[in-house]
């Protein structure tokens, strides 16, 4: 394997979006099953290009990429997204070759922006064709598969099906930006009130909560919250409408507010900004 073929592959990669990581031998000693330069390529789904070796030390390096990558996507921020490793052959792999080896890795496309979107009808439909060109991880939340079949194939978009809405929450990472864009108020509220009794027992409040809708909406969804017997802040917790207060009611342009307001939340709550 030409170092021109692995980077030619890194590139395909870069360019999905999909989340990957380069894993690489970077010194040995004694009886190893590969020299010094091995790369290897490991995606949520295991190898995808190259080797470190085969075996069991291959099998240890995909290991640690995969938990590298599931570390990351669940919102770890105190995980860094290079890991330098040595290993004893014979005490940490269980080979019977007394070596060693030390291997680099290094993730790629996972930006630690992460949207969830509750819902996957035009309106987010549209909000996810513009989300995907820029440096985040999707993930959609719906009950109906055609519909999510209908969002676009990239490794940026998660598309997660659902019996129901609420159950898409606890795949959510804390640190996720959520959108509640589904059927409408009757599937809009439980999913919000589920958010809000969470937030009651302790979990950590997501940095951007909006539901799609009117001031009357959200009037509603006020009183949803009273009804739950749900603490009155919470009636400031969530955006209702969401996006910015520009253009019109057409899908594309709701859309592009939305994400405006995204861009606008996250760069403001990052560290340094005023």
């Amino acid at each position: 394997m030409s170092l021109v073929t692995f980077y030619h592959r890194v590139a395909e990669l870069m360019g999905s979006g999909e989340p990957f990581v380069v894993a690489v031998v970077v010194d040995t000693i004694g009886s190893v099953p590969q020299e010094v330069g091995a790369r290897m390529i490991v995606t949520n789904a295991g190898r995808n290009f190259g080797t470190v070796g085969g075996g069991k030390v291959e099998n240890r390096a995909i290991e640690e990429a995969t938990k590298l990558l599931l570390e990351l996507s669940q919102g770890e921020h105190k995980v860094s997204r290079t890991r330098f490793v040595s290993w004893n052959l014979e005490k940490d792999i269980g080979m019977t070759c007394g070596g060693s080896v030390k291997m680099f890795f290094e993730v790629h496309n996972l930006g630690t922006w992460n949207i969830a979107i509750f819902g996957a009808g035009h309106c987010a439909l549209a909000l996810v064709e513009i989300l995907h060109r820029l440096d985040c991880q999707i993930t959609c939340i719906d009950t109906r598969s055609d519909w999510l079949d209908s969002l676009p194939a990239s490794g940026k978009v998660k598309k997660l099906l659902v019996k129901d809405y609420k159950d898409g929450i606890e795949k959510v990472s804390r640190d996720s930006f959520v959108l509640l864009l589904s059927k409408g108020h009757s599937t809009d509220s439980p999913v919000l009130m589920e958010i809000f009794k969470g937030y009651q027992a302790g979990l950590t409040a997501f940095p951007y909560l909006g539901v799609i809708g009117s001031r009357a909406k959200a009037e509603r969804l006020k009183q949803d919250i009273s009804a739950a017997s749900l603490d009155e802040k919470y009636k400031s917790a969530f955006l209702c409408p969401i996006g910015l207060p520009i253009g019109n009611n057409d899908p594309q342009e709701i859309a592009v507010s939305i994400a405006a307001q995204l861009l606008e939340w996250r760069d403001k709550n990052k560290p340094g900004s005023q």
